[in-house]
């Protein structure tokens, strides 16, 4: 007899094998020496410059830096939160592979354990796992380096595994899952991620409440509800240092509520209506779904489609060619499609019908609610709601990330589908009405596409404002007309290519289908093929996006920004703090002059409120008063030949001044209103919030005062002032209350915030030294509670699963006996 332990394991150890060796397959340059190209990452190196650098030098976190947007937290940049543990568990279950490679095999593992724990067989779970895997998102969101993006997404699927185990009773199991994978679902650093998974668990939550409560057994629900509660308070004490300072950050950054007054009806309690639905998914987009490039994929230029290129004529083809894009959808841009493949959406459907668990409603629930959200300002009524009475929605923007949920949930029920014809392949002709519904609306779609491709708008926003540039620049009617046929025409091959190619898919899949009900092959070979139809139809899909041309050498990826003439001119200025404005680069969507300089600029999606409302109200508008308050020392301006210029602004402040003067004003809009017409050299803008720090103080005609930078650290500020009387002082260090603490010779001094985003201090007369430090107490005592928590939650991970063990060996052993 074979051994019971050694049959359960050996499908699970192979599957684990299976996806290691498709991971490397995949990502086989990464083991040739070469790096993935990833935009966002680049931006991060450019970004973390500053960090890095100190961290490497000190081995301590800075927690501030100053490379970007004037100065900034650190904690949405490059923080290492040393007190969570579980970053060395998660290394684990990524088998110690190298990022993103490592991501990847997460998802599969991740959706692998969530199969299994809704009791799937090994082999069908592998199925799911790779539909699951190759979902075309997931792979667009590494490309584009949103690494805690992806990191966050491959562990929603074991999250739900744990919600599913306890509803099933199997209390202890899912708890501790619940702990474990929450917990490092939470350290992947994605809150947005983390919120629409709260949104799916909540969906499930009220479904199972509905059930026990029609079953008369509630306290089989509250004893299910309370290990998960407990499970996931487990699961953010080994967090606590990350999400207390994120919490903490977030109602100063772009992410809480602005003070100013304008705009008010744009103005939410987070993030401003037209920012958070930027990018919204189309109604009709929701086709590539089932069809990948029903809007045209990425925003390429249309040159690089040489078969799209080929109908047009020949003196339209430079226009269309480098002018226009390969996408025509609702978004600004896209880097593709959220494409599930067309099989998994006929089987998805098919599901819907088919399947007997009513776990399907929920999980069909939380597909509907993704693909509404994700249509944003496209279907404004539920998002207005969502915005507006949901709490935490307006913190987050890009609602086509919340696609991730429909993700998640086809492959689920589409394998349901799968396991129900499996166990009962004559269910093809007694719900044959039903097939042929799932046939239509897949294979159907996609056959009326590639016949009538002109079916939905081929022409885009983008296109239109286009078009209308080329009627002011004077292009005639005919020629508009004539150019926008034959952008069509490119299109309609682009949607024509991948609209037979989904129906060919669908056709084969159901054929296979058709196969097994004849008998004419066996469950494990049905298996083997549809994993195999699977793979052929979405890897190359992904390919398009993630493929071997996104690789370059070592020295190039890990070197993104070489030096330019101007930042070597810049460099050779041995003063130790000082800001730069590129703005023959995108001044405030730009990384690269962080990675040399402190900038004004910069790239983050959270920079703080205040800051980004100065750029909007101010420096956009070039006040150069307050570029001089930010001590903006250089200015590099275009130039045709190097690319920009360094000019030297003689105007810049310093790093800290003594005013002559302050006016007090009553609130944030009349603070901004007054930058466009001071003198900051003379004269502080404070708020009257801050007034009662000035009642002692009394100005006193002292020219010979001075105030100069000792001592510069990303997070320690040393100044040396020298005056004969009171003084108000201000810095052009950027004012954030949680965590700086100055110092007057060794004892604690107040401070306050002067021209909307810089910090004073009144400074007595006489010699002093003067220190600003960064010490965030939600870091530091956060790092310790995060320690504490991280050894229990093992201690106690460590015993549930020792116990789990034990019983499922004795259960085997058990089985033999008998």
């Amino acid at each position: 007899m074979k051994n019971p332990v050694y049959q359960k394991l050996w499908p699970v150890a192979a599957a684990v094998v299976l996806f290691l060796f498709i991971t490397l397959a995949y990502f086989h340059p990464l083991f040739e020496g070469k790096r993935l190209f990833q935009s966002d990452i680049s931006h991060f190196m450019g970004m973390s410059k500053e960090i890095v650098d100190y961290r490497a030098s000190t081995g301590k976190e800075p927690l501030w830096t100053n490379s970007m947007f004037g100065g900034m937290p650190a904690y949405q940049i490059s923080t290492i939160h040393k007190g969570n543990l579980m970053t060395y568990i998660d290394t684990i279950l990524q088998a110690g592979l190298p990022r993103p490679a490592g991501f990847v095999f997460l998802y599969f593992i991740g959706f692998f354990i969530l199969m299994m724990a809704m009791g799937m067989k090994p082999w069908l779970s592998i199925v799911g796992s790779v539909a699951f895997a190759f979902s075309s998102f997931f792979f667009i969101v590494i490309v584009a380096g949103h690494n805690s993006e992806a990191h966050a997404i491959a562990y929603m699927a074991p999250v739900i595994a744990s919600i599913l185990l306890a509803f099933r009773k199997k209390y202890l199991l899912g708890g501790a899952l619940m702990a474990l994978f929450l917990s490092l679902q939470i350290n992947a650093n994605h809150l947005q991620i983390t919120y629409y998974l709260a949104l799916m668990s909540l969906i499930i939550g009220v479904y199972y409440l509905v059930v026990k409560i029609r079953e008369k057994q509630l306290p089989d629900f509250f004893k299910a509800l309370g290990v998960l509660f407990v499970g996931a308070l487990l699961a953010i004490g080994p967090n606590i240092s990350n999400l207390w300072t994120t919490m903490e950050y977030t109602s100063y950054s772009t992410r809480g509520q602005s003070e100013l007054t304008d705009h008010a009806h744009q103005k939410t309690s987070g993030l401003d209506r037209d920012y958070a639905t930027q990018w919204s998914y189309g109604v009709d987009e929701s086709l590539t779904l089932l069809i990948p490039n029903a809007k045209g994929g990425a925003s390429d230029a249309l040159g690089n489609y040489p078969s799209a290129m080929a109908p047009v004529k020949d003196e339209l083809k430079g226009i269309i060619a480098q002018n226009h894009s390969s996408y025509w959808g609702d978004q600004p841009f896209t880097s593709g499609p959220v494409y599930v493949g067309a099989f998994i959406v006929f089987l998805f459907i098919l599901g819907m019908f088919i399947v007997e668990d009513k776990l399907k409603w929920p999980l069909f629930a939380v597909f509907a609610l993704s693909l509404l959200l994700a249509w944003g300002k496209n279907f404004a009524f539920m998002t207005n709601l969502f915005l507006d009475f949901v709490p935490g929605y307006a913190k987050f923007r890009a609602p086509t990330m919340i696609l991730v949920l429909a993700e998640l949930v086809m492959p689920i029920v589409a394998i349901l589908g799968l396991k129900k014809i499996i166990e009962q392949p004559e269910i093809l002709k007694t719900k044959k009405l039903y097939v042929f519904i799932s046939l239509g609306l897949t294979a159907g779609v996609s056959l009326l596409l590639y016949i009538f491709p002109g079916t939905f708008s081929l022409i885009s926003k983008t296109d239109l404002a286009a078009f209308a540039a080329y009627t002011k620049q004077g292009a005639p009617e005919s020629v508009i007309s004539d150019l926008t046929a034959n952008l069509e025409l490119a299109r309609k091959t682009i949607l024509s290519a991948d609209a037979i190619r989904s129906f060919l898919f669908v056709m084969i899949g159901a054929g296979l289908l058709w196969l097994y009900m004849k008998k004419l092959i066996k469950a494990n070979l049905l298996i083997v093929l549809v994993t195999l139809l699977i793979m052929i139809d979405i890897i190359p899909v992904d390919s398009r996006y993630l493929g071997v041309k996104n690789y370059d050498r070592k020295t190039v990826v890990e070197n993104p920004f070489p030096a330019t003439m101007a930042d070597e001119l810049i460099l050779k200025d041995k003063d130790p703090d000082f800001r730069v404005a590129n703005v023959a680069a995108n001044t405030y969507q730009d990384a690269s002059t962080s990675y040399y300089h402190k900038s004004i600029g910069g790239y983050h999606a959270a920079k703080l409120k205040r800051y980004d409302e100065l750029i909007q109200y101010q420096l956009s508008k070039g006040n150069m008063e307050v570029f001089n308050m930010l001590n903006t020392k250089y200015i590099i301006v275009p130039d045709s030949a190097s690319g920009g210029i360094p000019k030297l602004n003689s105007n810049a402040l310093g790093n800290a001044w003594f005013v002559r003067g302050y006016k007090i004003v009553p609130n944030a809009d009349a603070e901004m209103n007054s930058l466009s017409s001071f003198k900051a050299k003379e004269t502080a803008i404070i708020d009257s919030r801050f007034e009662n720090q000035l009642q002692n103080f009394k100005f006193s005609n002292d020219t010979t005062g001075t105030i100069q930078l000792k001592k510069y650290a990303p997070n320690d500020l040393v100044y040396e002032s020298k005056s004969k009387t009171d003084q108000l002082a201000v810095f052009s260090e950027i004012y954030y209350a949680k965590g700086w603490n100055a110092s007057i010779d060794g004892k604690p001094a107040p401070y306050l915030r002067a021209n909307y985003v810089l910090r004073a201090m009144v400074v007595p007369a006489g010699n002093h030294t003067i220190e600003y430090k960064f010490e965030p107490r939600s870091y530091i005592l956060g790092t310790k509670l995060s320690l504490a928590s991280s050894i229990l939650l093992l201690l106690l991970l460590a015993g549930v699963f020792g116990t789990e063990i034990r019983k499922e060996y004795q259960a085997a052993i058990e089985k033999k006996k008998a």
